[in-house]
């Protein structure tokens, strides 16, 4: 059954010779400026996609995100699926993070919640000062003010889920058939 797993249960149950599969949820680029070592990319999307196919290839996996968010929308998709060992890392790589654990970072890329900060803070900019010269462009501003206070309310995002479809933030075409062997390999 599902539950949550903090950063310090899940860095001993990983260290163990029946260590779970580690499914990382976020997207790609956010995967590849940061991830748990020996953890798996499939993003939340794919994952929904192909999820009848991974329940076969694991019997017992941790979900991660950066908060969590995403990691429990996956954890629903496998759920449904069928899978019973479904865990959650509780506060996602940011616990992770928190807790002094490691992580493989890539400093050239960056991660989703970043990229959100700068779009709206540039929306934001460009109403206010762009208002001065084109009357009524303020309201740019208000309306990403609005959307992140939407965003925050139910705890999803319009703008990252956006982003996230734009190619630096996707992975190359992947087939499920390579995913789910690869995901059902054991290490060794």
């Amino acid at each position: 059954m599902c539950s949550k797993i903090d950063a310090a249960s899940l860095r001993d149950r990983v260290a163990a010779p029946d260590a779970p599969r580690l499914l990382d949820v976020r997207t790609p680029a956010e995967f590849a400026a940061a991830h748990i070592p020996g953890s798996y990319n499939v993003p939340l999307d794919t994952l929904r996609e192909h999820r009848a196919e991974l329940r076969g290839s694991m019997d017992d996996v941790v979900l991660i995100c950066r908060t969590g968010a995403r990691a429990s929308q996956a954890e629903r998709a496998l759920v449904e699926a069928g899978m019973t060992k479904v865990h959650i890392l509780e506060g996602g790589i940011v616990a992770w993070e928190a807790a002094g654990a490691p992580l493989n970072r890539n400093g050239s890329r960056w991660d989703l919640e970043r990229q959100v900060r700068l779009v709206a803070g540039l929306l934001v900019l460009t109403g206010v000062v762009g208002g001065l010269v084109v009357p009524g462009l303020e309201w740019l501003a208000a309306a990403i003010g609005a959307g992140l206070t939407v965003a925050a309310l139910t705890n999803t995002c319009m703008m990252g889920m956006l982003l996230a479809k734009l190619p630096f933030n996707r992975a190359p075409a992947c087939a499920a058939e390579s995913m789910v062997a690869l995901l059902g390999d054991r290490r060794p």
